[in-house]
């Protein structure tokens, strides 16, 4: 009989530690290419069945949140987290269904599917990776032994060679963690701040890191007032009148728009008089940088 001391356990993990190490490289890989597309306005969607899928909601919470430094927040789903979608799925379509259904609604071209399964054959898991790639979709996956049909599916793999899924499960911890470091050396810790401020306040800012309407990006007034702080449409630059309280200079008596006996009207105007500007279907002049 085992006992509490026997580490039987920690020699099974060293032993898959040793051959886990020469991924090191392709996990590298994945975490630039998986910055460069969350950059770029992707999303990463993870799947996985039982502590499979505490390792995908791990490795989305370290996106959304942060690893270790504080940077802007990625697009990363856990497809399992939502539950009612996932059981309603599974009632009405069947358990197979359930990440495939999801992977339809939220993934899109150029987004990334990730899958961790220790035995590589979770029928649910092989539907959604079908799914992704019909929707142009990258699916990358972590599994146990090679070859299996998640390896085979995927469009790379990381395989763990260990015989026992305790094992397994613990190196994909492992993976997740060093996918993280890479991502964020990826992005860098020196990135602009206007990329955060965009993140958490896009009414706030442009997509270029220029402040909104409210002003311009060099600090200059916005719409409403000229940069050099003349006035905007309603006057001229010059100080003359602008196009909506110019001095007519008219006196043939036509005034359009004026009602016949009403106040502005040619009855209520005293003959000789100058008449006021044309006002209908006329629009003020725009000013420099108007929207």
């Amino acid at each position: 009989m085992k006992t509490v001391t026997d580490t039987a356990h920690c020699d099974d993990l060293m032993k898959a530690l040793e051959t886990f190490r020469e991924q090191g490289s392709l996990i590298e890989r994945w975490g630039a290419e998986l910055a460069r597309r969350l950059s770029a306005g992707g999303r990463l969607l993870v799947a996985g069945n039982g502590g499979s899928a505490a390792q995908a909601q791990h490795l989305t919470a370290e996106l959304v949140g942060r690893y270790r430094d504080d940077r802007a927040p990625f697009s990363a789903l856990a497809l399992h987290a939502d539950t009612s979608s996932t059981t309603a799925i599974a009632n009405d379509y069947g358990v197979q269904e359930v990440f495939a259904r999801q992977t339809a609604a939220h993934g899109r071209p150029g987004d990334v599917l990730m899958l961790l399964s220790t035995s590589g054959a979770s029928a649910n898991l092989l539907a959604a990776a079908d799914r992704a790639h019909r929707l142009g979709m990258t699916v990358w996956a972590l599994t146990g032994r090679a070859p299996n049909p998640l390896h085979l599916a995927a469009d790379d793999s990381l395989c763990v060679d260990a015989p026992v899924a305790a094992t397994v499960q613990e190196l994909h911890l492992v993976a997740v963690h060093m996918l993280c470091e890479s991502f964020d050396q990826a992005v860098g810790s020196g990135e602009p701040a206007a990329t955060a401020r965009a993140a958490d306040h896009p009414a706030d800012a442009r997509d270029d890191g220029r402040p909104a309407t409210s002003h311009r990006g060099d600090g200059r007034p916005a719409p409403s007032h000229r940069g050099d702080g003349r006035p905007a449409p309603s006057h001229r630059g010059d100080g003359r009148p602008g196009a909506n309280g110019r001095a007519g200079a008219r006196t043939e008596g036509r005034v359009d728009g004026a009602r016949p006996d009403g106040p502005g009207g040619p009855a209520a105007r005293p003959a000789g008089l100058p008449v006021g500007p044309r006002t209908v279907g006329t629009r003020p002049r725009r000013a420099e940088g108007d929207a």
